[in-house]
């Protein structure tokens, strides 16, 4: 008989219990986790209602944005209409060496029905637009072109339709872009003696090439004809410019007529007169006027221009007037930098009996000094002995081999100015470094020292003959061995960066008595105001630069000639060579800048920079660099460090070279500028730089500034790297590290890393010949090296001038004092 049993299989054979998501916590895990935390207090619904705003306030929002916007087009255009307006400035630039810049003018003024003349600067009052446009045509010369695209409202490529861009062009097209640039349009020349089946491809391939460069402003015009000339006329005189930021923060002025006036005392000082239309923001008398090229001069009054205008109707005139003087209690001073007072500061010097704890301290018969645990540090006292008083010194002069030689000069090089003493506190703002406690201690005689080894005295004639065609076999087979040095130093710094051998002939302790150790290199406690070097007396800082910065740049619209006025600016005691340099130099125009409150003063400028990537050469780290920041020329060599936020003790890794594809900050004492600003690099070359199509200096990088701080902590590492000899367990042996037992006690403190992840530290010195017992918090492999990290402040070089093009070669490379 059947049963009638029902059987039931499970639908799954393994037991599966609920999933435990505390991600292996338990509950003395969670609440220890959760310790000391406050419950988020969720917001009811009448607080959300608060919060958030309705939909009536985010259009009302929007409305008003609009109305700004618009309000800010119709004053910007406002500036440019009419036949009494501002001319909108073009700048024509030539990419190509067989395109010439005027035939482009003259082909804009032959399509209204006007006659060029050709120079650099011309107006143009087009009556049809019932607007003016003045014509900046340079030539193949990159200081003319960027001078002109500074000013410039429009800029005009013109390119060739049988020449390709060549390497000069593509230059142009660099470092425009990297200074700035507003509205761009094209025009292509030599179009018409090509057939006509290949223009439309030939027109292809530019518009192609230049969307490349400036995707928004991809227009190609043939001025040749006549009505592509008349639409690119159009075009200018009814497009909006794009502005720039850094430039529309200053008042400048692009110079319609220059005249000069000699003081009464002398010929070679007088009052240089500037005419043309005020732009950018307003102008004050109070401020300074920087002219490129020759440096910061005061207003002596701002004299309203009388200007005619060509019309069918009739001439219009104004009568001269002076709008504005210097008040003697506002206006900026030319002060660029602090006197320091050799004598201002405590003058310590050390007694006998600490001369005498110093000397045994070298010869091993005292432990080394160290701040804390983990951190070597150099010591102030003996640093401050004089040259030649104790034995310590004397550890300086050594004989050494040509290596060792060439090493420790490396490190004065990178160094700059040593140290000289500890300072006080900051006052003021901005701060005045000639205030500070700045000693005189070892650091002066060191400075003589390193100034003998550092420059070497070299006649100009013979570094002019050295950078003929024509050299000797010596000279030849010693340029290419420095070229071959500077190449392997750069692969070396980039496959094994900052490692260092430990000479042994000098003692460790004495070779880097300079460095300390950090146990961590973002938190450990470095003071930015010990040690500091006597330049840091001649600098300015901010006791707040945010706050400074944010009070200057709101106060810009509040006095001042207001822009769009024609007005003869008068610069007093001015040099005579910036007039008859003017006179000489036809084909660029004569600019100037006003400057911000603060803006001539000297400090540490710090600014990102990206390698330019066809550049192939090594770039180190204080080789001399001519600087294009924002409006201004200097010659500078600038400290290289990592592109890094950060820690809570502002330090910064140095870098010995400035590597590709990377970016990195550059220090350097130079005159204020609120940022942000770009920045372009070229190689300076000391027999001087040519500026044409043919020996363009090679462009190194670009960047823009990022702030100014003093505080900066630039600080040079080196490791000292050691091999296992025998390993058990946690503990090794490590040799050639050190070659003494004195080096391994001075730096115990100093904490061990390898380079597979393990930390320890120096047990004992064994024996006599370097070896070290040494205990790490793991297993360690016979493979690993072991590391011991070093750090150093390194400063930058007061070598900071202003670049004179054309200068006396003496001059030009005479360094300030």
């Amino acid at each position: 008989m059947p049963s009638d049993t029902v059987f039931h299989h499970r639908s799954k054979l393994k037991q599966q219990n609920k999933p435990f998501k505390s991600r292996h916590a338990t509950k003395g895990q969670l609440k220890t986790k959760t310790k000391g935390k406050v419950d988020k207090v969720a917001a009811s619904v009448k607080n959300k209602h608060k919060l958030s705003s309705s939909k009536a306030d985010r259009r009302n929002q929007a409305k008003v944005l609009q109305q700004k916007k618009r309000h800010d087009i119709v004053t910007s255009s406002r500036l440019f209409s009419g036949a009494h307006g501002c001319p909108k400035i073009v700048a024509v630039v030539p990419l190509c060496p067989d395109v010439d810049s005027h035939a482009v003018v003259k082909d804009l003024y032959a399509s209204v029905g006007q006659e060029y003349v050709a120079e650099t600067v011309s107006t143009l009052f087009v009556e049809r637009f019932k607007q003016k446009v003045q014509f900046v045509a340079t030539r193949r010369h990159l200081l003319d072109i960027l001078d002109a695209v500074k000013v410039a409202d429009f800029v005009v490529f013109v390119v060739s339709a049988e020449v390709e861009v060549d390497g000069f062009g593509e230059l142009c097209l660099t470092t425009i872009k990297a200074q700035g640039v507003p509205s761009t349009l094209s025009v292509v020349q030599h179009l018409e003696k090509i057939a006509s089946k290949k223009q439309v491809d030939i027109r292809k391939s530019l518009i192609s090439y230049m969307e490349h460069h400036f995707p928004e402003d991809a227009k190609l015009f043939h001025t040749a004809v006549e009505a592509e000339a008349l639409s690119a006329l159009r075009f200018l005189t009814q497009q909006r410019p794009k502005p720039i930021v850094w430039r529309d923060r200053h008042a400048y002025m692009l110079g319609e007529r220059v005249e000069f006036e000699a003081n009464e005392e002398g010929e070679d000082m007088g009052t240089l007169q500037v005419t043309g239309y005020v732009r950018g923001n307003n102008l004050s008398a109070n401020r300074l006027i920087h002219l490129p090229n020759h440096g910061d001069f005061q207003i002596k009054m701002i004299v309203s221009c009388p200007v005619a205008f060509d019309t069918k109707d009739n001439t219009m005139a104004t009568d001269a007037r002076i709008l504005e003087t210097p008040e003697p209690e506002l206006q900026e001073s030319l002060v660029t930098e602090n006197e320091p007072d050799p004598m201002d500061g405590e003058q310590t010097w050390p007694t006998a009996e600490e001369l005498r704890e110093a000397d045994e301290r070298i010869e091993g018969m005292g432990g080394p000094a160290s701040s804390d645990a983990g951190t070597v540090t150099s010591r102030k006292k003996t640093k401050r002995v004089p040259k030649g008083t104790s034995s310590y010194q004397a550890a300086w002069i050594v004989d050494e081999d040509d290596d060792l030689e060439d090493e420790e000069e490396e490190e004065e090089d990178e160094d700059g100015d040593v140290a000289m003493g500890d300072a006080g506190d900051m006052m003021g703002e901005p701060v005045d470094w000639a205030s500070m406690n700045l000693g005189h201690g070892a650091g002066s005689t060191e400075i003589e020292h390193e100034d003998d080894e550092e420059y070497e005295d070299v006649d100009v004639e013979e570094r002019e003959i050295a950078y003929e065609e024509e050299l000797d076999e010596d000279e030849e087979n010693r340029q290419y061995k420095e070229y071959l040095d500077k190449q392997k130093q750069e692969r070396e710094d980039l496959e094994f960066p900052d490692e260092v051998d430990t000479p042994q002939e000098v003692p460790a302790r004495t070779r880097f008595q300079r460095y300390r150790g950090l146990k961590s290199f973002r938190t450990s406690a470095w003071d930015p105001y010990e040690n500091l070097p006597i330049d840091y007396s001649r600098i300015f800082q901010f006791h707040n630069f945010k706050r400074t910065k944010r009070r200057v740049l709101d106060s810009l619209d509040e006095a001042g000639v207001s822009p769009g006025t024609f007005v003869t600016v008068h610069l007093q005691n001015v040099p005579r060579a910036a007039y008859d340099e003017h006179n000489s130099k036809t084909t660029r125009p004569f600019v100037l800048f006003s400057l911000l409150p603060h803006e001539q003063k000297y400090s540490t400028l710090n600014f990102v920079v990206t390698r330019n990537a066809e550049y192939t050469e090594p770039v180190k780290s204080k080789d001399p660099m001519l600087l294009h920041c924002g409006f201004r020329r200097y010659v500078v060599q600038p400290l290289y460090s990592t592109n890094t936020r950060g820690g809570t003790n502002n330090v910064h890794k140095f870098e010995r070279f400035l590597q590709p594809g990377r970016s990195a900050v550059a220090t350097v004492y130079a005159p204020i500028q609120f940022g942000p600003a770009p920045v372009l690099m070229f190689k300076y070359d000391e027999s001087g730089l040519a500026w044409d199509d043919v020996s363009a200096p090679p462009f190194i990088g670009h960047g823009s500034i990022i702030d100014l701080d003093p505080c900066r902590i630039v600080a040079k590492r080196i490791i000292l790297t050691g091999h296992p000899f025998k390993v058990h367990k946690r503990g090794a042996v490590i040799r050639y590290m050190f070659w003494n037992p004195q080096d391994i006690n001075y730096f115990k403190p100093v904490q061990l890393v390898t380079k597979l992840g393990r930390v320890g530290h120096i047990r004992e010195s064994l024996g006599t010949h370097g070896y070290m017992k040494c205990i790490f918090d793991g297993p360690l492999k016979g493979q690993d090296t072991v590391c011991m990290y070093l750090y150093k402040r390194v400063f930058p070089k007061w070598t900071t001038r202003l670049y004179v093009e054309d200068g006396d070669a003496k001059d030009s490379m005479k360094m300030d004092e």
